[in-house]
């Protein structure tokens, strides 16, 4: 079993590229063994060289254990991640894949189910839609991009098995995604998720929230975020040994603790993926994430440490 030290060695066993930004890839155990489990909604993270750590999306079925499918854009902001992922990841080329991780899991007791997708974000939307399908439960997809040419997926949510439920939005074309008018009603056992770019997301969730959502029923999952990096100095301590640390003016507590020969393991780097979770002991956290939860945010013992800073002169990390 992979762990964050130990990854497991996949191969790309296929590759494709649906639009010249995204490419989608299949890999697999080189001796075709089965790979652990997922379940819908899960992402892995791709070990890409040079200490460069990104989590993807699994956007295969959750029932077919012989290959992981990602697809990955190429954003034009990369810090990295996306570049090497498109350079490197050729045929035959191996990479180090973690342990698939879901931070964005179906609700048990949903009856029905809206899965919204804007761009790249319709990645776990596919796999959810695959799992709700087998399980005989109830739901919708729908797909939203600016234009088909910036669109992956598009044969198989046309003319595949999820073709039925599958709904395709491109604003060029003139159909647009009408959250107002194409959520379904609120329902205590009616679910919404979404995923895509932050503006998007906040749009639909805008919505479903004024036509009576429920937030608890509302789930997301932010591939990207611009991380909001201004802010005084101040300083940690590391409760375990004692340590003090100053993090500058514009510095990450993640970058400051590094520098000063403590590594935490990160992957985002914006507050998304909860990888450098570490709890608060003392001190008010300034939350600059989106993967902490308002509850969680007020109750101050949590921080995500590639992009939160403090409110208080010195923060005591659990560390």
């Amino acid at each position: 079993m992979p762990t964050a030290d130990s990854p497991l060695q996949l191969q790309v066993v296929r590759r494709e590229l649906h639009t010249p930004q995204i490419v989608v890839l299949e890999l697999a155990a080189a001796d075709g063994r089965a790979l652990p489990p997922f379940e819908a909604g899960a992402h892995v993270e791709l070990h890409l060289g040079g200490g460069l750590v990104r989590p993807y999306s699994l956007c295969g079925d959750p029932a077919d254990r012989s290959r992981y499918r990602l697809g990955v854009l190429l954003d034009p902001a990369t810090r990295g991640g996306s570049r090497a992922v498109h350079r490197d990841l050729l045929p035959g080329a191996g990479v180090a894949v973690g342990t698939p991780r879901n931070l964005f899991p179906l609700a048990a007791d949903a009856r029905y189910s809206v899965l919204v997708g804007g761009g790249i974000g319709i990645t776990p939307m596919i796999a959810m839609a695959h799992a709700l399908q087998a399980a005989g439960r109830g739901f919708e997809l729908h797909y939203c991009t600016r234009s088909p040419a910036q669109a992956a997926f598009l044969a198989e949510l046309r003319d595949g098995p999820l073709a039925a439920r599958a709904r395709l939005y491109h604003d060029e074309g003139g159909a647009r995604f009408d959250p107002r008018a194409q959520l379904p009603e609120p329902a205590k056992d009616v679910h919404v998720y979404v995923c895509g770019p932050a503006g998007f997301m906040d749009w639909v969730i805008d919505a479903a929230r004024a036509a009576g959502h429920d937030a608890a029923r509302i789930h997301r999952e932010y591939f990207s975020v611009e991380v909001d990096s201004g802010g005084g100095a101040f300083e940690v301590e590391l409760a375990r040994s004692g340590k003090v640390v100053a993090v500058a003016a514009g510095q990450s507590i993640a970058a400051a603790l590094a520098a000063a020969g403590t590594r935490v393991q990160v992957s985002c780097e914006e507050g998304v993926c909860g990888t450098c979770l570490t709890d608060v002991l003392a001190g008010i956290p300034d939350h600059r994430d989106v993967y902490l939860t308002d509850e969680e945010k007020a109750a101050n013992d949590q921080i995500l440490l590639c992009c939160s800073r403090s409110r208080s002169s010195r923060l005591v990390l659990d560390l």
